[in-house]
C-alpha cells in the first residue's frame, strides 16, 4: 500500500506547528541565569546583614568613663574629708557681758568697739558723786568713833590707876572698860561701812576682767544702769577672748562614729572662701538634741587671724588620714564612684587593652570622694566609672573621657 504524499496544505500546518515547538535547551538557559542572579542577590543581602550585625554590635559596647588610681609617695601624709558641715565662729569662754554692780547714771566710755583691752582696763565710768560722798561720810564716822574710843582709853587708864589704889570702885572699872570695848568695836564696825563704800565707789568703773576686744556697747552715756533685771539689762559691754577662736556645729547623731576627740580638722569662712584654718575637735557637748537628733561639737582653732571674728559662718570638714598598709608603704586611693559591691564584696573594673577586668579589693580608710585601697591594687590602673551594671568580666568597653569635677 503506497503512502498518500503530502499535499500543499499538510506542509503548511506541519510547518506551523514547528514554530509554535520550544527548544528545550535554548529555554533553560535563561532559567539558569534567574537562579545565578538569585543566589547572587542573596548572598549579597547575607553579607549587608552581617555588616549591619558588625555594626550594631559595635555600637552596643558601653562607654564607661575612667579615672585613675592614685600612689602617694612614701611617707606622705593622704588626708580627705569624712565629713563636713556649716557653723559658727565663737570663743573658748563664749562672750563676756559686763554689767554694772551699782546703780548710777553712765557718765563715759573708755572703749570703743573691736578696741582691743587687758585684764583690768577701765571700760565705763559711771557717776561716782553719791559713792565719793558715802565714802567722805563713811570717813567721818570713823574718825569720830575713833577719836571716841582715845578719850574712853584714858578714862580706862586713869581707872585702872585710881582702882589700883582703892578710890574708884571695881563698877567703875567694869563701865570704863566696857565702854573702851564698845568703841572699838563701833570703829571696826565703821572701817567695814568705809570699806564698802570705797568698794561701790570703785565698782562705778568697770574694768576688764580679762583680756580681750570690745565686741559691743549696750547703752548710751548719759542712761540709767541698773545691776541685774531681765534679760541683761544692766549690761554695758559685751567682750570676748578672741585668743582661743572656735568653731561650733551641730553634727547628726548618725554621724557621729565619724568624730572623735583631737581630730584634725579645718575651718572656712564662708566671706574668705580661699582661706583654711587648722583646727582640731576639743569638745563634744554631754547631751543629744533630742529634737533636733544632733549633738554639738567644738573644734578650736590654735592660729587664728585678724580676719575671724565671732559669729562670722564658717564650714568646717573634719579630716582623717590614710595610713599604710606596711610601715613606710604608699598609700593606694581611688575616687568613690570607682568602688563596687556586690554579696562578694567590693571591687572594682579594670580597663585595660579595651576590656574590663573584675578586681576585688580591700578598703581601708574613707576620705571623702576618695577611699583607701589596702590590698588589690598597686595604683596607676584606670578604672571604669558610670553605669557598670551590666558589665561582666572579658567585656569590650570604649573609653570617653573623664567629667570634669564640679
Amino acid at each position: 500500500m503506497s503512502t498518500p504524499r503530502p499535499t500543499e496544505r499538510d506542509e503548511r500546518l506541519r510547518s506551523e506547528l514547528a514554530s509554535l515547538r520550544i527548544d528545550r535547551d535554548q529555554a533553560a538557559t535563561p532559567a539558569r541565569r534567574r537562579r545565578s542572579r538569585l543566589w547572587v542577590t542573596l548572598v549579597v543581602l547575607a553579607l549587608v546583614g552581617l555588616w549591619v550585625g558588625l555594626r550594631a554590635r559595635a555600637g552596643r559596647v558601653p562607654e564607661v568613663q575612667v579615672v585613675s588610681a592614685t600612689a602617694t609617695a612614701p611617707g606622705k601624709a593622704v588626708r580627705g574629708t569624712v565629713l563636713s558641715g556649716s557653723g559658727y565662729v565663737v570663743t573658748g569662754e563664749k562672750y563676756i557681758s559686763i554689767g554694772v554692780r551699782v546703780p548710777g547714771r553712765i557718765e563715759r566710755y573708755f572703749v570703743e568697739e573691736g578696741q582691743s583691752v587687758h585684764a583690768g582696763d577701765p571700760l565705763v565710768a559711771l557717776d561716782d558723786r553719791d559713792y565719793r560722798a558715802a565714802v567722805a561720810q563713811a570717813e567721818a564716822a570713823v574718825h569720830t568713833a575713833e577719836a571716841n574710843l582715845a578719850l574712853h582709853e584714858a578714862d580706862l587708864r586713869r581707872i585702872s590707876a585710881l582702882h589700883e589704889r582703892h578710890i574708884v570702885s571695881r563698877a567703875d572699872l567694869d563701865t570704863a572698860v566696857n565702854r573702851a570695848a564698845v568703841d572699838r568695836a563701833t570703829v571696826a564696825q565703821l572701817h567695814a561701812q568705809l570699806d564698802q563704800a570705797k568698794v561701790q565707789l570703785d565698782y562705778t568703773v568697770l574694768r576688764a576682767p580679762r583680756d580681750g576686744v570690745v565686741l559691743a556697747k549696750m547703752k548710751e552715756v548719759g542712761e540709767i544702769a541698773v545691776p541685774g533685771g531681765f534679760e541683761g539689762a544692766g549690761d554695758l559691754i559685751r567682750m570676748a577672748n578672741l585668743e582661743d577662736l572656735r568653731a561650733e556645729i551641730d553634727i547628726n547623731e548618725s554621724d557621729l562614729h565619724r568624730i572623735q576627740m583631737g581630730q584634725d580638722a579645718e575651718v572656712v569662712p564662708d566671706a574668705y572662701p580661699e582661706r583654711a584654718y587648722a583646727a582640731r575637735v576639743v569638745k563634744l557637748y554631754p547631751q543629744v538634741n533630742r529634737q533636733k537628733g544632733t549633738l554639738k561639737i567644738e573644734v578650736q582653732i590654735p592660729h587664728p587671724d585678724e580676719k575671724l571674728l565671732p559669729d562670722m559662718s564658717v564650714r568646717i570638714n573634719f579630716l582623717t588620714e590614710a595610713r599604710p598598709p606596711t610601715p613606710g608603704g604608699t598609700v593606694v586611693t581611688v575616687p568613690r564612684a570607682a568602688l563596687r559591691e556586690d554579696e562578694h564584696g567590693r571591687y572594682v573594673w579594670v580597663v585595660a587593652d579595651g576590656r574590663v577586668r573584675r578586681q576585688a579589693v580591700t578598703t581601708g580608710a574613707e576620705l571623702g570622694d576618695q577611699v583607701q585601697i589596702v590590698d588589690g591594687l598597686a595604683g596607676g590602673e584606670a578604672l571604669a566609672t558610670g553605669d557598670a551594671s551590666r558589665l561582666h568580666d572579658g567585656d569590650p568597653v570604649r573609653t570617653a573621657t573623664p567629667a570634669p569635677r564640679a
